[in-house]
């Protein structure tokens, strides 16, 4: 299995598979297709598992599809204006995602949701409690929004960053929400009531455009219904 990603903030990504490999996704996340391949949609892994991606972002059902000629090239295209970030995974090796970021995935990956432990991060962290897990052995795509910028966190050291900006962290990084200091900076600071703290060891990724802050943008130039 090879892939190719091409474009800069519309990116497509080309998977070519050999007889036999699969990839899974979401419904409706395959764009095109070229070559022999079988199509089969079911919640992987059981209702309960289904009902617990539906939380974290993703559809009740994924369908996964397996080449069955010699060869055939299957295309991806995220939701939104961004860039497709490859996760190579080891067995047992995990990614903590914001929700709705899983792109597709060999079927060797296992996609799951994340409960946030802290009460604080899970209320005020900007994506709730519920985030998205993936973990390997194997090779996963998440869709980012915007660009992206990867911070290697050594032990201890910290970084405060706008919750929207999050998109994806090692589990060995801790996560944790912390109160604006100062009623001016919070009234006017336009930055919100709470940053997030991300302290290593990991590593972590950032988005520059965070799907929120984008459609607030849009909301103020769309027509307003009278009545």
């Amino acid at each position: 299995m090879r892939y190719e990603i091409h474009g800069t903030t519309l990116q497509t990504l080309d998977i070519y598979l050999n007889q036999g490999e699969s990839v899974f996704t979401e419904s409706g996340g395959m764009a095109w297709m070229v070559g022999n391949i079988d199509m089969n949609t079911s919640t992987r892994c059981g209702l309960l598992q289904g009902l617990g991606r539906s939380l974290a972002g993703e559809s009740l059902f994924l369908t996964t599809y397996t080449c069955s000629g010699p060869q055939a090239m299957i295309t991806f295209t995220p939701e939104a204006p961004g860039s497709i970030v490859p996760v190579e995974l080891k067995a047992g090796e995990s990614r903590i995602c914001q929700k709705d970021a899983f792109m597709v995935a060999e079927h060797t990956v296992t996609l799951e949701m994340h409960f946030r432990k802290k009460l604080g991060a899970g209320l005020f962290g900007g994506e709730g409690f519920v985030l998205q897990k993936i973990t390997g052995p194997g090779t996963a795509w998440v869709e980012i929004s915007g660009e992206v910028r990867a911070y290697t966190l050594q032990a201890g050291q910290t970084i405060k960053v706008d919750p929207g900006h999050i998109a994806m962290y090692e589990p060995t990084v801790n996560y944790d929400i912390q109160r604006v200091k100062g009623v001016k900076n919070i009234l006017f600071g336009g930055e919100g009531l709470f940053l997030a703290t991300l302290t290593g060891p990991g590593q972590i990724w950032l988005q520059s455009l965070p799907l929120s802050n984008l459609a607030s943008k849009l909301a103020q130039y769309m027509p307003v219904k009278s009545g």
